[in-house]
């Protein structure tokens, strides 16, 4: 039910950015166009079967993600207007550090690590980013339910040298019915004044990062949820 090649996921929309005749193609290549949206590049009939695969194969394997809002972020301010908020956040996930984790069995098992991991995923990727991006490319699986959240953060990693000169996330956003809304909401010009839907059925998301974001908690029904794949790949020199 997950194709092998990502290419397979793709609408012809979607196989148009592959073969380089889309608009979207290196829209981030402009230093200045951090984040892109769509939501007609995906076969959203296939794409509702791997989200159904992914509900029934990996729900339970998934780890909570969640960093609260730290108390002492108010209680221990000694000066009016010096709020500093860390990074906080609520989602299941599956990080992929080590095959022997029970959420990458499974995802390896119904084929979901063959197809991020396939040469057309990378080729789409490079096709938005417009250059060439390294192999050995990192992959994280999150479901977000009602309420769920990623708050303010700019996804920057000085200590990193190999990322600390920026890179792409490729998201594909699969969301059940029962999603009502969920936003991404980023900066432009030092303002949190850019906004955009991660609530259709399949989204295809990319950012060039660091840039500052957040993600509204998801509203819909009590077993709505938004599946993220994501993708984080590195400038090749």
């Amino acid at each position: 039910m997950i194709p092998q090649e990502f290419e397979d996921l793709l609408s012809r929309a979607g196989k148009r950015v592959l073969a380089g005749t889309h608009p979207l193609c290196g829209a981030l290549a402009d230093p200045k166009r951090r984040f892109l949206a769509a939501d007609d590049l995906l076969d959203r009939a296939k794409a509702a079967r791997v989200r159904r695969v992914l509900e029934a194969a990996l729900t339970s394997v998934l780890e909570p993600l969640a960093k609260p809002i730290p108390p002492e972020s108010i209680w221990e301010m000694r000066r009016d207007y010096g709020e500093l908020l860390p990074k906080t956040s609520r989602a299941r996930t599956i990080f992929f550090e080590s095959r022997r984790e029970p959420g990458v069995k499974a995802a390896e098992q119904v084929g979901l690590v063959r197809m991020m991991r396939s040469a057309s995923y990378r080729a789409f990727a490079e096709a938005l980013a417009g250059r060439r991006l390294r192999t050995g490319w990192g992959l994280q699986v999150l479901r977000y339910g009602p309420g769920d959240y990623a708050g303010p953060h700019n996804d920057h990693h000085p200590e990193n040298p190999e990322a600390r000169r920026g890179y792409i996330d490729l998201h594909l956003s699969l969301c059940t019915p029962g999603v009502a809304h969920q936003w991404l909401v980023y900066g432009r010009a030092g303002h949190f004044s850019e906004i955009a839907s991660v609530a259709a059925p399949a989204t295809v998301t990319a950012y060039r990062l660091p840039f500052w974001h957040y993600t509204t908690p998801l509203v819909g029904t009590p077993k709505a949820a938004r599946w993220v794949l994501l993708g984080t790949f590195l400038f090749r020199a």
